[in-house]
């Protein structure tokens, strides 16, 4: 049985229970989407595949993950956020195991798939249910809590895989989900709350959820195929399909009463630049990520180990602004927060890029602190906004537009690196890391822009 609603949000200490299944779920989800890529060369030895191939252990997951968000959070406005909760931890327990036996590549893709499958059940629905389980006046710490978990998970994965790695085999990158989520599901039986508010005159549409699939499919590939050089007859083909089945599915969408794809949602001015925010901060926060451990690397000269620890300043400066920013909701505007956050996200991020020839570990560390405090300042509130701006009954459609902004954001930034490589060769990372200070500098003039529109916050 569920835990019963208060009129606004779960009593203590059933809250406590809720929030830490949140977390422990939604960790699992972000940390498996960055967690493999340490461990790609091994893999891919150990399976007898090129590494050209062992991507695809990466990229199953994050595609499906982006294709089915949308379709499962509208499910959850439909059938209940805990129920679609629920549902992804056990497949993706399930899925985690499958992905630890798998004894070659085409089936590990699969496990990968299916995994994706239910990271998606996580993320799409993990914020609409913050919003129940808090307190109205305490939205903005259970968002900063949530903020902070994928932020840092995002940013963390690298070093936890390379800890797992020094002591076990990769098999372990997915066993190690096996008790967290049985854990979590434990927790998730006995202390989720169930929305009252379901939106049970709304119908599933089909061929909306497979446009919705085809049309981020079709943008993640052509975004990684231009960057990674492949046939650009290909890429055009892409790009047409993309084109026509956009244009489609949004058509399609503006005539529903409740779109899978809320763009009555993005009517709302605050909202739609929230989610600009979302994405250009996403893209930037991916394109130093993936460029840093190859500008140390190869450009800087630190091994493996130092790498790791020097990136670790960036999350360990999210996890203690984060709380923070949490607390700040409500006192100071959304956009002044968020554009001051991104605007010393973007600082650290032009002061790496400006890094001297030979910068000692000191020189790195401070800069890193930089960008995680900037980021951790912006996400929290920012993320509150636009949960807050839709109506409660469509906080799933909400909650999966933030979990797509992060994806399609993230996905873009990957892509715009290899793309960097490829035409700057050794100064590709020093260009990703200004092109990452752009796009962070571009998120702040917008966040800033928000202070001119009013937050109405709609409970209907």
């Amino acid at each position: 049985m569920s835990p019963t609603l208060t009129q606004d949000g779960l009593p203590v200490p059933q809250r406590y229970g809720a929030i830490i299944t949140i977390a422990l779920g939604i960790m699992m989800a972000v940390l498996d989407g960055a967690i493999a890529n340490v461990a790609l060369p091994t893999i891919a030895r150990e399976l007898n595949a090129s590494p050209a191939e062992s991507i695809w252990i990466v990229n199953a997951y994050q595609i499906a993950i982006v294709i089915s968000l949308l379709s499962l959070s509208f499910l959850g406005d439909m059938l209940g956020y805990r129920r679609v909760y629920q549902v992804g931890l056990a497949l993706f327990i399930a899925t985690s195991l499958f992905c630890a036996l798998s004894s070659s590549l085409n089936m590990l893709t699969v496990a990968r798939i299916l995994q994706g499958f239910g990271g998606a059940a996580l993320m799409s629905v993990n914020t609409a249910l913050i919003r129940i389980i808090y307190p109205q006046r305490f939205l903005g710490r259970g968002m900063a809590i949530n903020s902070l978990i994928v932020a840092v998970s995002s940013a963390a994965g690298p070093t936890v895989a390379a800890a797992i790695l020094s002591i076990a085999s990769w098999k372990w990158l997915f066993l190690i989900n096996i008790p967290i989520g049985i854990l979590a599901l434990w927790l998730a039986l006995r202390f989720l709350p169930d929305n009252t508010q379901k939106a049970t005159q709304q119908k599933f549409d089909v061929p909306s959820a497979i446009m919705n699939a085809l049309f981020f499919g079709l943008l993640i590939s052509a975004l990684s195929g231009f960057a990674q050089g492949q046939n650009r007859g290909l890429i055009l083909g892409e790009v047409v399909a993309l084109v026509v089945v956009g244009v489609v599915f949004i058509r399609r969408q503006l005539s529903m009463t409740v779109p899978l794809l809320p763009v009555d949602l993005l009517r709302i001015p605050i909202f739609a630049m929230s989610m600009c925010t979302s994405v250009c901060s996403f893209c930037a926060q991916m394109l130093a990520m993936v460029s840093l451990p190859f500008f140390m690397q190869n450009v800087l000269g630190r091994d493996e180990v130092a790498t790791g620890l020097l990136l670790t300043p960036w999350p360990l400066a999210t996890s203690v602004m984060a709380p923070i920013a949490g607390r700040l909701i409500g006192r100071v505007h959304a956009g002044l927060l968020g554009g001051l956050g991104l605007a010393i996200f973007a600082s650290g991020l032009f002061l790496l890029a400006l890094l001297p020839s030979q910068p000692t570990n000191a020189d790195i560390v401070w800069r890193m602190i930089l960008c995680g405090a900037g980021f951790g300042l912006f996400q929290s509130p920012n993320n509150h906004t636009i949960v807050s701006s839709a109506p409660r009954n469509r906080s799933g459609g909400a909650s999966g537009m933030l979990g797509t902004a992060r994806l399609v954001g993230q996905s873009m930034g990957a892509a715009l690196v290899a793309l960097m490589l490829n035409l700057f060769n050794d100064g590709g990372t020093h260009a990703s890391l200004v092109l990452a200070g752009i796009f962070a500098s571009v998120a702040a003039v917008v966040s800033m822009a928000r202070m001119s529109q009013s937050r109405a916050v709609t409970d209907a």
